[in-house]
């Protein structure tokens, strides 16, 4: 019984934030070709575009944050630059590091001892096997770097698409899902609902 209560709580406030997220019918956003009577006043709906999302998408796909300016989310024109620049960055410094320890190998295994990694005496700072497991290691993080920064490149693709579909949306008051509170006097308690709108 206390956990369908909590249930019903949690359903409760999911629904009032759902029912604050909708806008209310005096900024519906105006377009030029539809129209909406709502409460005697004539309203016009905006037109959808079909090929906003893909628009978006490529644009994003070109430049990173591009598609975001697009959609006029210019907050998320950093955070995607700084996504995919921060994954870039990695790749390269873990491929310079890498080309080091490589280089440094390839003049051991050539007889010369004159690599940063020898040092000054006869025993050399860092082993030949030191490097070769150095070159693992950075090989290993340089190919991890390359499936992350390609994986928040495609993150900021769909991100863009997805955005351009929400503002597409339809958010009149003809969709609506909204909390209500009744008193019930028989019964000296209170009554929690939904009330669903949702008209053609």
């Amino acid at each position: 019984m206390q956990n369908k209560s909590i249930y019903f709580l949690l359903l409760c406030l999911f629904s009032v934030s759902l029912s604050f997220s909708q806008k209310d019918k005096d900024s519906i956003s105006l377009g030029e070709n539809k129209e909406l009577l709502l409460n005697n006043k004539l309203i016009k709906r905006a037109d959808i575009d079909p090929l906003r999302p893909s628009k978006a998408a490529f644009y994003s796909a070109i430049l990173p944050g591009l598609g975001q300016a697009y959609n006029k989310k210019y907050w998320k024109i950093p955070l995607a630059l700084g996504a995919v620049g921060t994954g870039v960055y990695f790749y390269v410094r873990n491929d310079k590091q890498f080309d080091r320890y490589r280089s440094a190998y390839k003049r051991r295994l050539a007889g010369f001892k004159d690599d940063e990694f020898y040092g000054p005496g006869e025993t050399p700072l860092i082993s030949d096997d030191g490097l070769i497991r150095a070159q693992q290691q950075f090989r290993r993080n340089k190919e991890i770097s390359l499936l992350v920064t390609i994986g928040l490149y495609a993150l900021n693709i769909i991100d863009a698409n997805v955005d351009a579909h929400l503002l597409q949306f339809n958010v009149d008051e003809n969709l609506s899902l909204s909390p209500h509170y009744q008193y019930n006097q028989m019964e000296n308690t209170g009554d929690l609902g939904l009330t669903l709108n949702f008209k053609f």
